[in-house]
């Protein structure tokens, strides 16, 4: 009798399973299954939009950036579309500490999340922490780089001593990994990297957004409330990539590369740069969820043909 095709059985050979490459990274003591993770300030508001991205196929998930207090950002218009990328100057809108409680305790359930915390100082920033810990978050984020919202973000991370100051009051306050999240809005990242190191960061995150303004020629003004935003998108790609290289000669910490990722190629770059996992923001936008498994299956398909059985493999091989 013919046997239904829904029945077959294919038996796949030990030694072919062992021989296929593994995405699964390490980004200091945190294990990831993938490399790849949602950056902070993309479907990342509430707790159903953060699992959507996990079942997406992230590794993990960065939530928005949150404050002490609840905070509306800037007024329209605060994002546009150019060339290449967007501009935005949202201003840090979050609900504030306490109301994201509830989002957390849903994002928690369905993989490891990443609390994105932003202050005026030490602080604001080991309280912020200590909450997220507290609500499960398998590490933290200092956002240290926005180029946006006056008293934070970048004008508090290009002063290598205040963020040495920043970074160890954390570490201070909360027993998860601390990441710091730099600008590239600066001659002096080497430093501030080495800031982050010397003060007992376990990672850091590179690049943010860079400093960009665009003018409405028919109105004479900048488009922009703020009228300054954050340029973010596949443009920033060779300049994330630049910094994570030069970083990688600074520091001996993992480094998580951020900006402009839209394929595996661009993966793989900031990968070989020095990077042990990624973040992907704009491409949500342009491309979509699917972008992390396209990137996850393309990666694996490339790291198969070029012999990279893990992606520590991989890690810094530019460097060579």
């Amino acid at each position: 009798m013919r046997r239904s095709a829904e029945f077959a059985i294919f038996i796949v050979a030990p030694s072919i399973i062992s021989d296929m490459a593994s995405l699964k990274t390490r980004v200091g003591t945190l294990d990831l299954e993938r490399p790849g993770m949602v950056a902070s300030g993309i479907m990342d508001e509430t707790g159903p939009s953060l699992v959507r991205m996990m079942e997406c196929g992230c590794g993990a998930v960065v939530t928005k950036s949150i404050g002490l207090q609840p905070n509306q950002g800037h007024a329209n218009p605060c994002f546009t579309e150019v060339d290449g990328g967007y501009v935005n100057a949202m201003g840090l809108p979050n609900p504030g500490i306490e109301e994201f409680a509830s989002e957390m305790e849903v994002a928690v359930r369905a993989g490891p999340v990443i609390g994105s915390i932003y202050g005026a100082g030490p602080g604001d920033f080991s309280e912020l922490a200590g909450r997220m810990e507290d609500y499960g978050a398998s590490a933290v984020e200092l956002n240290l780089s926005c180029p946006h919202a006056k008293g934070f973000g970048m004008e508090v991370g290009t002063d290598p001593a205040m963020v040495g100051s920043i970074v160890s009051a954390v570490k201070s306050a909360v027993s998860i990994p601390v990441w710091a999240k730099l600008t590239p809005n600066t001659h002096i990242l080497q430093d501030i990297g080495r800031a982050v190191q010397d003060a007992g960061g376990d990672a850091i995150v590179a690049i943010n957004t860079l400093k960009a303004m665009v003018i409405e020629p028919e109105f004479a003004r900048p488009l922009l409330s703020n009228r300054f935003g954050g340029l973010s998108g596949k443009c920033l790609l060779p300049v994330g990539v630049r910094a994570i290289y030069d970083l990688r000669t600074a520091v001996d910490i993992p480094l998580v590369g951020v900006g402009g990722i839209e394929t595996w190629r661009d993966a793989a770059q900031y990968i070989m740069a020095g990077a042990s996992a990624f973040q992907i923001g704009s491409a949500v936008g342009t491309i979509g969820p699917e972008v992390f498994s396209l990137i996850n299956d393309d990666l694996s398909a490339f790291m198969d043909e070029y012999g990279y059985g893990h992606i520590s493999d991989m890690v810094g091989v530019a460097h060579d």
